[in-house]
């Protein structure tokens, strides 16, 4: 049975079946999951009924697409409904995010898996945490971040309520970091689940969103999903521990960007003259699909018009060529990335997605090549200023309301593949003679990206007008979405439109070795050391990392690279995990999972803020140890 053709449940059912059961129950109840996770499935409307043996059934009704209450799970077996089948089927099953919908969402449209947390997207705020500075030939400062101070007059502070909720959600988050992935089950997941839900009444909707991105991704991680990546639970913990953190000591405005906003309305945006960039497929580990078609408008702003429901990547190859939901227009999405709009009463979401109400008039109109204005505009911008902002946009702790876009316009020139530990990519180089790793956005076989990138691999010495997405690293790096024809014709969108060798000028290329590693401080920092004790904190939990022994010759290598913060950290962090108090009696005492989880936390948010700095400086060219 795969969890993807079970219907979302809500969280507060998941947690309360699982506080329903009895203690003996609750110990089996993981190898229930499992067990319930080899049976086969059937979909009957809005019932979907899993076989728990040859004459035992249960059964999840979802009208609307959710199971809303626990008497929608039911059981045939002798002991239903005190069984624990009921809540390993909820166990198992995605666990689904009530946040209203969008206002003004086009038909058919689902939240960007990017935007939320907002897994994301998913999906689809709190203050940016600042990166640490780069200077000269030492691009990073040696600093903790530091918060951002409130501006605002008021002096609003969060309700007791609130106050409580997020200190669940902190015990809650704490409790995974001591357990690890493999101690995290189901309990302590339902845990977080009635956190969270109690999170999203006290109107605590960035939090609560962040929660169950940790429980997707532990279950992710528990069922041995391939897509599953440690880094992404380590910021999902990080977010889910310094948000609730937050809310007991933020005032004002930068309180209100620690709870968030579950709706994030469509506003009104008068007129707009518009012009096709690009469309991409968007295909999301929960098995939506469908298409995002990026315009600019004649000031420069961008917008994207979506199309994502369930459905995968056959969904995404078919939405392409139907026609776009927006006013009177027939264009197809791929017609909209060539072509423009005149659109009259437009409204736009925070994250600049075109609302379709009934009140937006929109008609074909002239569209505009990349050389020609206004689109050419967006290829001016220095190359280190558009990584600073997309950068600002992809921070792992940015204001998912904060706007702004991580796409960079580069004009390269095609350097050939070059071979990385991972497999290769395709290396070009950027104004100021940058060098910049492009990579496959998407490796489904049924997409172009693949097959595209390999033929630009072919062909060094090609100069060409590009569209990515800006990949933090300690190196530029971007997932190439769009170019211009190699034919100086047209353009080419890398995940729909298929090149041929005859299309290239050159069909054979040599590979090259990958560029020399940077030799600045920022290359050969240790951070390393620190961020895989954060890193494998995750895994195993507290009790694993506080058996690694003495790390004085790591503090010490990162002292002499001039991180004073970071050994400092590594020391607390390791001291922390290792700490086990006694009684009178000589008796252990609990662990201290509270301050474990803070040492943890500031850790993560320092190693996060040095690398992003690193990240920023690698595009300047003027940073020579960047590169």
């Amino acid at each position: 049975m795969n969890a993807d053709r079970l219907p979302p449940v809500a969280p507060e059912v998941t947690a309360t079946l699982v506080e329903n059961l009895s203690p003996r129950l609750r110990k089996r109840l993981d190898a229930a999951v499992a067990k319930l996770g080899a049976r086969t499935t059937r979909r009957d409307g809005d019932t979907v009924t899993i076989e728990v043996d040859d004459e035992t059934e249960l059964r999840l009704h979802a009208p609307g697409g959710v199971v809303a209450t626990t008497d929608a799970i039911t059981c045939g077996c002798l002991l239903a409904p005190a069984c624990v089948h009921r809540a390993a089927a909820a166990c198992a099953a995605p666990a689904a995010d009530l946040a209203p919908e969008l206002v003004d969402r086009p038909t058919g449209e689902v939240p960007d898996p990017a935007s939320v947390t907002d897994p994301a997207s998913v999906t689809e705020g709190t203050s940016e945490t600042a990166p640490a500075s780069a200077t000269d030939r030492t691009p990073v400062t040696d600093r903790a971040p530091t918060p951002a101070l409130d501006s605002a007059s008021s002096l609003e502070v969060a309700s007791p309520d609130q106050r409580a909720a997020a200190d669940a959600l902190w015990s809650a988050g704490a409790a995974v970091l001591e357990a690890g992935v493999d101690g995290a089950g189901a309990v302590t997941q339902s845990a977080l689940l009635r956190a969270a839900h109690t999170a999203r009444l006290r109107q605590l909707p960035r939090v609560s969103g962040a929660a169950l991105s940790v429980v997707t991704l532990l279950r992710a991680a528990r069922a041995g999903d391939p897509s599953y990546r440690t880094a992404d639970l380590v910021t999902a913990l990080a977010e889910l521990l310094g948000t609730a953190h937050r809310v007991g000591t933020s005032s004002g405005a930068e309180l209100a960007a620690v709870r968030g906003r579950a709706r994030r309305p469509y506003s009104p945006d008068g007129s707009l003259r518009l012009y096709g960039l690009f469309t991409e497929p968007v295909v999301t580990d929960s098995g939506h699909g469908g298409v995002r078609t990026w315009v600019a408008g004649s000031d420069g702003r961008l917008f994207t018009v979506g199309d994502v429901a369930p459905g995968g990547v056959g969904r995404a190859l078919g939405v392409a060529d139907r026609a776009v939901r927006l006013g009177d227009s027939a264009l197809t999405h791929r017609e909209l990335g060539r072509a423009g709009l005149a659109v009259a009463g437009a409204t736009v979401s925070p994250d600049g997605r075109l609302g379709a109400g009934k009140g937006v008039k929109a008609v074909t109109a002239r569209g505009a090549a990349w050389t020609e204005p206004p689109l050419a505009a967006l290829w001016e911008t220095p190359p280190s200023e558009q990584a600073a902002r997309a950068l600002r946009s992809t921070s792992r702790y940015a204001d998912p309301d904060g706007g702004g876009s991580d796409l960079l316009f580069l004009d390269v020139e095609l350097l050939g593949a070059v071979r990385e530990s991972g497999g290769s990519c395709l290396l070009a180089r950027c104004a100021g003679g940058v060098p910049v790793r492009l990579t496959v956005a998407d490796d489904d076989p049924a997409l172009a990206h693949r097959d595209n990138v390999t033929l630009l691999a072919a062909a060094p010495g090609t100069r060409l007008r590009i569209i990515g997405r800006l990949v933090p690293a300690p190196h530029p790096r971007l997932t190439l979405l769009a170019c211009s024809h190699p034919s100086g014709e047209g353009t080419i969108d890398l995940g729909f439109d298929r090149l041929r060798r005859a299309d290239l000028p050159d069909p054979t290329a040599p590979v090259h070795p990958a560029p020399p590693r940077p030799g600045g401080s920022g290359a050969h920092s240790p951070l390393y050391l620190l961020e895989r004790r954060v890193e494998q904190t995750v895994p195993a939990g507290r009790a694993a990392l506080g058996m690694l022994g003495d790390v004085t010759a790591e503090t010490r290598r990162i002292r002499r690279a001039g991180l004073p913060t970071a050994a400092g950290l590594l020391t607390a962090l390791c001291a922390s995990a290792a700490r086990r108090d006694r009684d009178l009696f000589g008796r252990l005492l609990p662990a201290d999972t509270d301050g474990f989880a803070t040492h943890w936390l500031a850790a993560a948010r320092y190693t996060a803020a040095v690398a992003e700095s690193l990240c920023s400086a690698a595009w300047d060219p003027t940073q020579e140890g960047a590169r």
